[in-house]
């Protein structure tokens, strides 16, 4: 009999801004999630869809998987004050833990990694193990300039699928550019000129909500040192964010972590090589949290 994977939409509140996201548990009269709680954490300008795949494997692995849109990301709320700051990120983080009730395998991608990195360095209560994807204390300024410049581009949108596709291919040569953009539309929101934009908030950019690169690494280094769980560092081997340098950083601050290279991704590990990506990641748990 084929494996069922159940799927849902939830929400989280946190002081008026609403989180939306995934869960996917397994059935078919199996257990359902009876190893625990795996929470994906996406990377900014990103969204929750980018961790379907793993979500379903998690499920089908004896695990409840959850993915929500960060805030100003996606289906859920634009924070009415402009705060994307990493404390609000880290309280919307442990909002959401609360409300599961329990610890959980934080799996994190750049933005979502450091959310989790910090979180549980700085409260110690959040995870039961920690992965980070593609993310460190110590990030290369040419690559965080780099998405940087993504993410600000484009403020006029772009006038079809098509050409949203076509700067997306150039931003990311590692993923073969899909014959049909319409994948895309997870991605972007139609105005009501017609134009497509980006699906995040563009405040979360501005200054208020972007700390020094000295102040960030200082803060994750410290939060680092702190973290007391099981560690996986996953990186793309073509990453232009996270260097030996970091890896080696990273490693002597987190005593028994481990790191694997993801061959022929960049920046977006898990999206550029899904299988490779959530292959690791199994085998990492199952070294931490063996199945029931």
């Amino acid at each position: 009999m084929a494996l069922e994977i159940l799927s849902e939409t939830v929400t989280f509140d946190r002081n008026g801004v609403r989180l939306v996201g995934d869960r996917w548990t397994r059935g078919g009269g199996l257990a359902a999630g009876g190893r625990g709680t795996v929470l994906l954490l996406h990377g900014g300008g990103q969204r929750r869809h980018s961790w379907r795949h793993t979500g379903e494997r998690l499920a089908g692995q004896g695990w409840t998987a959850f993915a929500f849109d960060a805030r100003g990301h996606g289906d859920s709320d634009w924070a009415p004050d402009g705060d994307y700051s990493l404390d609000a990120l880290v309280n919307d983080l442990a909002s959401v833990i609360a409300s599961i009730g329990e610890p959980c395998v934080l799996v994190g991608a750049s933005m979502g990694g450091l959310t989790a990195l910090i979180g549980e360095g700085e409260r110690g209560d959040l995870a039961r193990a920690l992965v980070l994807v593609d993310v460190a204390p110590r990030l290369e300024p040419a690559g965080v300039k780099r998405i940087t410049q993504f993410m600000l581009g484009r403020p006029e949108g772009f006038a079809s699928l098509d050409e949203a596709a076509d700067v997306v291919s150039a931003y990311n040569p590692h993923r073969r550019r899909p014959r049909d953009p319409s994948g895309l539309r997870k991605n972007l929101r139609q105005g009501q000129d017609g134009r497509w934009y980006w699906h995040w908030d563009p405040a979360m950019l501005g200054n208020a909500n972007r700390a020094t690169r000295i102040e960030t690494h200082q803060r994750s280094v410290a939060a680092a040192a702190r973290i007391g769980v099981p560690t996986l560092l996953v990186r793309g081997a073509e990453s232009d964010m996270v260097s030996d340098d970091s890896v080696a950083e990273l490693m002597g601050l987190i005593p028994g972590a481990r790191h694997v290279d993801v061959p022929a991704t960049g920046h977006m590990v898990a999206g550029d090589d899904n299988d490779v990506f959530t292959t690791h990641l199994d085998d990492f748990l199952d070294g931490v949290i063996p199945a029931v």
